[in-house]
């Protein structure tokens, strides 16, 4: 038996203060969390959120399951982000869905939903990859920069 409580329920996802924060185990049987970068893109380790995101659901905090999670990961990313490459032109594709909505002036309809969805899990892999590829030594495989603060992403 594991003796973190939470185990079963792991990895758990959040909305952290407008970002995204997931909640994973350890293999010592502890809690780490990881919380998205805008400057970055990156996901990056940081704990010291673990018991607010668990203990003080509220306005700042709420629960997603894991599609919500990775959709709000890639909105703001697809927001703070720009550049060249895969992902962005899937954020474009994105958001042609949205316009052609607008323009008619009509809701999205439940493929277009589910169209949505899957370009979100594609542009989270393609980041994943890139980031796994950049961690591993290799070149970047595209550029790109955060609109956050102003501040250029440097390549590798």
């Amino acid at each position: 038996m594991s003796e973190n409580p939470l185990a079963d329920e792991l990895p758990m996802f959040f909305r952290y203060h407008g970002l995204t924060y997931r909640v994973d185990g350890t293999p010592e049987g502890g809690l780490t969390g990881h919380l998205l970068n805008l400057r970055t893109g990156r996901i990056d380790e940081d704990a010291s959120h673990v018991h607010e995101v668990l203990f003080a659901m509220g306005e700042d905090v709420t629960v997603l399951d894991e599609a919500g999670y990775v959709e709000l990961t890639e909105i703001k990313r697809s927001r703070a982000l720009r550049g060249d490459g895969p992902v962005f032109a899937l954020y474009d594709a994105i958001q042609a869905v949205y316009d052609k909505a607008k323009e008619e002036s009509r809701r999205l309809e439940p493929e277009e939903h589910a169209l949505l969805r899957s370009m979100w899990m594609r542009t989270f892999a393609l980041w994943a990859q890139e980031f796994a590829r950049r961690d591993a030594g290799e070149p970047p495989s595209f550029e790109f920069q955060s609109l956050v603060g102003g501040t250029a992403v440097e390549p590798g």
